[in-house]
């Protein structure tokens, strides 16, 4: 099959996803489209215009590529949360899943799926961390979290 990742929020540094993924061409491409993590202050989330335009960018690209018949699955990562941060609105979401090619698979990832989006899923699988070496002040791991 031919799978594309498209990442919503991740931006342009080297990780070893990109990396590992890379050495699977053509089979499986991957593309950075976000500029970079998104940042909360006082527990509230902190967005630019740019980043904002670079959400919808985004989507219309992936739009374009789900269209495209290209692939057999596309993989939209973190997208759930550029939902569940009010970047996108879950309509077009919607709108995009049930206007696919009907051999197409889309994967969505992130947290927070509202109701109306798990509804229409065929197949829904919720990753809950339990405990995280992070949370001791242990840094990420080369080849674990990178």
């Amino acid at each position: 099959m031919r799978i594309l990742i498209l990442q919503f929020i991740k931006g342009s540094r080297k990780s070893g996803e990109i990396k590992t993924i890379e050495k699977l061409k053509p089979l499986i491409e991957i593309e950075q489209l976000g500029r970079g993590f998104i940042d909360f202050k006082d527990g509230k989330l902190v967005v630019t215009q740019e980043q904002i335009n670079n959400v919808l960018e985004s989507f219309e690209y992936a739009a374009s590529k789900i269209n495209s018949n290209q692939y057999d699955i596309v993989i939209l990562d973190e997208i759930i949360n550029l939902i569940d941060y009010k970047l996108l609105k879950l309509e077009d979401v919607i709108s995009l899943i049930e206007s696919k090619p009907a051999r197409l698979s889309i994967i969505l990832t992130g947290r927070n799926a509202p109701k109306k989006l798990i509804d229409i899923a065929d197949t829904v699988t919720e990753m809950k961390e339990i405990k995280h070496a992070y949370n001791k002040g242990i840094r990420a791991k080369k080849g674990i979290e990178y």
